[in-house]
């Protein structure tokens, strides 16, 4: 037994103790709070030097020439849309604009968002001879606009009493209908082209791919449920119910296919170009419309994608029918998955994944468009790096689910290298050649959509607190609304479920029994700190996990892992303890 006047003193020091960290930890959160301000505004300023001067080079053109402080109508592949008040030889639309409008709010600048909206109502329309890719003027000119209607008539009243009366959604609907003529096919897979006055022309290719023809279904789906018609969201899912039933045996999807006569042109596959959205709007599908369908084949393809890609951290493609690897590579767009897996629940597969794009980018400073695994190098051709998002994006989606700093920290190294590398006078300018840093005169306009909006969301998440969005692929936000779920009927039981004890009861739920979760927000819902079943989990064939041969196993349920049979005969993690 210690002396009272020893338990005194060891007291003391023990509170003198606890006071010190308290003090530490304290410092180190105002520390970190002070430096995610700092690069939020270093952020902010970035944006509006890509803004700024896109407004004063190039707009109302398509996209700016930063070296050359000009203009580019890339639209031009996309379908060179005219405005009303300009000369009729003119062929911009002002795509920057209306991609960034939901970035504009995102970063509190409601006057310039009125203005932008004031500015495309009065001018743009899609009544011209233009051929447009579907896809990508989906993703960005229909999906901009929808995102702010909704944006613009959401409860912030951010637009004043009397400016704003549907304009947006009245031109997203014009485009929508303008859409519908590329379904028109045997297959009910649209083309990938169509023209926005005279529908589909004579001799138009058949090819399209897996993304182009699988990724409508968010912004066709909340036009229909914006405007009460349901043409577009049955257009879309009609197309991507067929692609579904072309599938192979193993689940998998190629990356090119026809669409009239419905059948696979390249059988080479991977979560990469061609095929990346699909994926994606899978799974966020099933978040904005509660249809238990989209979850179903969500699962089905994201438990292939494990099984038939997956190499340690990284995604190789394969052989839909085979599932044999064909290329080892890593693409930049391969980027965006692990912030899919970040809202399906795999945080542990999402970081293993993140750190080796994150490894990639330091070695060179940005992430080149296509790294060869098998060789560690880079592609001797596709060396460049257009200014893309992806790595931005799934660093936020991660910081979301963890709070751990180091995604504040590769944050900053993306910042950094942002402004090191690409900046000019002039705006943001694309890389040509990692390598050698030699600059490309275009700024995408992805880059005000996306690169900019993630890693302002990153340090600054103000705008998502209290409230639930997913984000499109070009990084437009839509609100998770209630009365866009279908409805259920009462003996409705959810497929991926899993029984969780919780004190002395078990109640059902899963990684899916949220909307998001974790969650996108400050706030920590019910699921938070509790171990639920994750999207890729497959239940052992048997209920008492008796096993003959590692077939018999599935997949574990927490961590994604392959189970497998133990010499005793029972399935478990036995080549992990």
């Amino acid at each position: 037994m210690l002396p009272r006047k020893s338990m005194t003193w060891v007291l003391l020091l023990l509170l003198l103790s606890l006071a010190i960290i308290n003090l530490s930890t304290s410092q180190s959160d105002a520390r970190w709070a002070a430096k995610k301000r700092r690069l939020r505004d270093k952020v902010h300023k970035m944006f509006y030097h890509a803004y700024d001067n896109y407004m004063i080079h190039a707009f109302p053109h398509d996209e700016l020439k930063p070296l050359s402080k000009s203009f580019t109508d890339s639209l031009s592949e996309l379908g060179n849309l005219k405005l009303e008040r300009l000369p009729q030889d003119y062929s911009g639309s002002a795509l920057t604009l209306i991609e960034s409008l939901s970035s504009l709010v995102i970063m509190g600048n409601n006057t310039e968002f009125q203005s932008a909206v004031v500015w495309l109502s009065e001018n743009l329309t899609f009544n011209v001879d233009a051929r447009v890719n579907l896809f990508e003027c989906n993703i960005r000119v229909l999906g901009g606009l929808v995102s702010a209607h909704l944006l613009a008539t959401d409860s912030s009243d951010r637009l004043g009493r009397g400016v704003y009366k549907n304009q947006l959604l009245t031109l997203a609907e014009d485009l929508g209908k303008r859409f519908l003529p590329a379904f028109n096919t045997p297959t009910g897979l649209p083309y990938a082209w169509v023209n926005l006055k005279y529908g589909v022309m004579e001799n138009e290719t058949t090819e399209t791919s897996t993304s182009g023809c699988g990724s409508l279904i968010l912004e066709m789906g909340a036009l229909s449920r914006l405007t009460g018609d349901p043409k577009y969201e049955s257009a879309a899912l009609r197309a991507l119910r067929k692609l579904w039933s072309m599938r192979s045996s193993l689940n998998l999807l190629g990356t090119t296919l026809d669409v009239s006569t419905g059948e696979w042109i390249e059988y080479s596959t991977g979560i990469g170009a061609g095929v990346d959205s699909f994926y994606e709007y899978l799974f966020k599908a099933h978040i904005l419309f509660g249809k238990e369908e989209f979850w179903r084949m969500f699962h089905s393809a994201y438990i292939a994608v494990q099984k038939y890609f997956r190499h340690g951290p990284w995604y190789h493609e394969a052989d839909m029918r085979t599932g044999k690897a064909t290329y080892w590579q890593l693409t930049s767009l391969q980027a965006f998955w692990p912030g899919l897996q970040v809202l399906v629940g795999d945080i542990a597969a999402a970081n293993s994944s993140h750190r080796e794009f994150v490894y990639v980018w330091k070695k060179y400073g940005v992430l080149p468009e296509r790294y060869l695994l098998d060789h560690q190098m880079l592609h001797p051709t596709e060396k460049y790096y257009p200014l893309r998002p992806e790595l931005a994006e799934s660093t936020f989606y991660l910081y979301q689910a963890t709070k751990d700093p180091w995604y504040i920290e590769v944050g900053e190294s993306i910042v950094n290298s942002l402004n090191l590398y690409t900046k000019v006078d002039g705006g943001f300018a694309s890389i040509r050649d990692v390598t050698t840093m030699q600059l490309e005169d275009h700024q995408h306009s992805f880059f005000l959509a996306e690169t900019c909006k993630y890693l302002f969301l990153l340090f600054d998440d103000s705008f998502l607190v209290e409230k639930n969005y997913i984000f499109t692929t070009e990084g437009h936000p839509l609100p998770v609304l209630s009365s866009w779920h279908d409805r259920l009927p009462d003996t409705y039981i959810q497929t991926n479920r899993t029984l969780l004890k919780t004190g002395n009861q078990a109640r059902q739920t899963s990684s899916m029994s949220k909307q998001v979760c974790p969650p996108t927000t400050l706030n920590s819902w019910e699921c938070s700190g509790q171990q639920v079943e994750s999207a890729c989990h497959v239940p052992d064939a048997r209920s008492d996990h008796r096993c003959l041969t590692d077939d018999e196993c599935g997949v574990d349920s927490s961590n994604c892992r392959r189970r497998s049979c133990s010499m005793a005969g029972y399935c478990g993690l036995w080549l992990f303890i």
